[in-house]
């Protein structure tokens, strides 16, 4: 069986059927939220429902730890009283009537919250009232800050997220694109605020140093989550450089340079200068990171040291310098030669690439048009008629002009060599200009089966392209 319900319980239940019943006359709230530090009203009226009923007093009672305790009453014959009231002015009705029994309480405590009683005192009806459940919200004050770490490979806290003070407790979450974790706490304060803190861990890197995560916090009190940025600070040692030496640095050279170039968190402040066998020479002139020599000499013959230093470590770097007796050769020349001789070969390159694809082209183009198929008929494709052609003189030998001598006809055939001489492999010299180019096509022919240099009727075949070639000759 449950536990016995205490005497206040039950009389609890009963105020609360009793207040149902008579629900039409006293109009209340059932619940009112109000703000840590912020005034808050209760509305509490009694609506009469005849001239029969009579309010002698109203009164305000507040349940706190399973009891009641008047915490407003007031009397038309007398001055409104706040039993437990211990700063004057904090609660207050609004309209000293007995018809409207409305409570002010502010600034508002933790304290305030729980159940209230409105009573009105009647008669001849007796006690009537209403409960309001007062419901008292604190605002948190929401903070985030980097906590500043040293570079390692061990896991630590690199951020902060506090939100203080807040009901109920606030919600914390952390966006980041970096590899970590979050851990959040709560502790209840006295006044029954809560406060939330949330720490993001991870391992922390130079690479880390300078980005950006963010918290976020939200609460019931915020319209909206309330986004706070955190940039990390992790710290690390200096990295150290030397620039300035171009490798042309010769006798009677003036305004040479080095800077001591180091980054680091935080950034170094001091520089030391210095050489690898002990301190510097007269003829150089510190200007903080800068290494400054007016007139190079044999002295600056030597290795330069920086050394960079911040609260965190000191990094030194060296630099080695040959002074030359006389300017080098600029690098510039060496340069553009080298980058001459590279495009020109790229443009020959290109000019042999153009030569051989043209040359392959022709070749294919000449072997397509001077084949010879075996399966084609002779004079074409065997549906027409070969063309009508005199080949009877191809054998026939070249005479002397009539009226001649054996000089004169040799002087004959010089004078009409170019016209009626014979070209190689017997070819007959009067042939048609067609004849001409088919020669060309078909190149040089060597002759196996005739004993002679000309042709027979029956050895020649025409191609598709009405080129005429030989059945017997060897083509090479």
């Amino acid at each position: 069986m449950g536990a016995p319900w205490s005497s206040c319980a039950f009389a609890s239940l009963l105020f609360c059927l009793l207040s149902a019943a008579i629900t039409q006359r006293v109009k209340v709230l059932d619940e009112v939220t109000g703000y840590l530090g912020q005034e808050v009203t209760l509305p509490c009226t009694f609506v009469p429902t005849g001239n029969e009923i009579k309010v002698s007093q109203v009164t305000w009672m507040q349940e706190a730890a399973g009891r009641k305790q008047n915490v407003a009453v007031f009397h038309p014959d007398h001055e409104p009283s706040y039993p437990l009231e211990t700063e004057r002015g904090r609660l207050r009705f609004k309209t000293q009537t007995l018809e409207d029994a409305t409570l002010i309480i502010g600034p508002l405590r933790m304290a305030d919250e729980g159940t209230y009683f409105c009573e009105f005192a009647t008669y001849p009806s007796g006690n009537e009232g209403g409960i309001t459940n007062l419901v008292v919200l604190a605002k948190p004050t929401n903070t985030a800050e980097a906590q500043e770490v040293k570079a390692s490979n061990l896991e630590l806290p690199v951020a902060v997220c506090i939100s203080n003070r807040g009901k109920p407790p606030a919600r914390i979450t952390w966006q980041s694109g970096l590899n970590g974790n979050a851990t959040v706490s709560e502790v209840t304060n006295a006044d029954g605020t809560v406060t939330v803190t949330s720490y993001y861990r991870m391992v922390p890197t130079k690479e880390a140093n300078g980005q950006r995560i963010t918290c976020i916090v939200e609460h019931k009190t915020q319209p909206q989550p309330e986004a706070l940025p955190v940039v990390l600070s992790i710290l690390y040692p200096p990295e150290v450089t030397i620039e300035g030496y171009d490798d042309n640095w010769y006798l009677s050279r003036n305004e040479a340079m080095l800077k001591c170039t180091a980054k680091g968190n935080p950034p170094p402040t001091k520089f030391i200068w210095s050489t690898a066998n002990g301190p510097l020479p007269k003829t150089v002139e510190v200007q903080g990171d800068i290494l400054l020599v007016r007139n190079v000499d044999a002295s600056v013959n030597t290795t330069f040291r920086c050394q960079a230093t911040n609260r965190v470590g000191q990094v030194s770097t060296d630099q080695a310098i040959y002074v030359r007796d006389q300017p080098a050769k600029r690098q510039s020349s060496s340069a553009g030669a080298l980058a001459g001789s590279i495009v020109g070969g790229i443009l020959a390159l290109a000019l042999l690439g153009a030569i051989v694809f043209f040359a392959v082209r022709r070749h294919r183009h000449r072997g397509t048009k001077g084949s010879y198929d075996p399966k084609t008929r002779v004079f074409g494709n065997g549906t027409a008629p070969p063309p009508a052609r005199d080949f009877t003189e191809l054998d026939r030998p070249l005479k002397a002009a009539p009226g001649k001598g054996q000089e004169d006809e040799d002087e004959y055939d010089e004078e009409d060599e170019c016209e009626e001489r014979l070209p190689p492999y017997g070819y007959p010299s009067h042939r048609l200009e067609g004849d001409e180019e088919q020669y060309d096509q078909l190149g040089p022919m060597l002759r196996l089966s005739s004993p002679h240099h000309g042709y027979d009727f029956d050895d020649m075949e025409s191609q598709h392209d009405g080129s005429i070639i030989s059945k017997t000759a060897v083509y090479v």
